[in-house]
This record gives structure tokens, sequence and C-alpha cells, in this order.
């Protein structure tokens, strides 16, 4: 059984960011969540310092059930 992806996020001041990263290989996705409520999402290939990276950059963990309600509306 491989590992389980790990989600996190951050709210700015007019948007959220969402980030799913997959520790096996390093890719995930980020979506970021207008105001108007548009989804934009972008494929993401990470290096293994993007969990340092996340939590100097201030984003928290997150979950599976927030990011893939998200994901549905991209």
């Amino acid at each position: 059984m491989g590992t389980m992806p790990k989600y996190f996020k951050r709210v700015f001041d007019d948007y959220q960011v969402l980030v799913k990263v997959n520790p096996e290989d390093w890719t995930g996705t980020e979506l970021i969540i207008h105001p108007d409520g548009k989804v934009e999402k972008t494929e993401m290939e990470f290096d293994d310092e993007i969990m340092e990276d996340l939590a100097v950059d201030e984003f928290v963990a997150g979950n599976a059930l927030e990011f893939n309600l998200y994901l549905a509306k991209s």
C-alpha cells in the first residue's frame, strides 16, 4: 500500500489555495478558489522539500473532503 496524499490549505485576503501532495512521487494538484467561486486547477510537480516550503508559507493541514469538493467544481 502506498503513502496517502497530504492536503494543505491557506486563506489569503480574498482567495484560498488548497494543495494536494503525493509523497510517493512528489506530484500533486493546486486549487485556487477565487472570491467569485471560480476554481483554478493546476497539476504540479514538487521536490522533496515541499513540506518545509508549505510550512514556511504558513499553509496548514487540510483534508481530502474539502479538497475534493472544490476539485469537483474545477
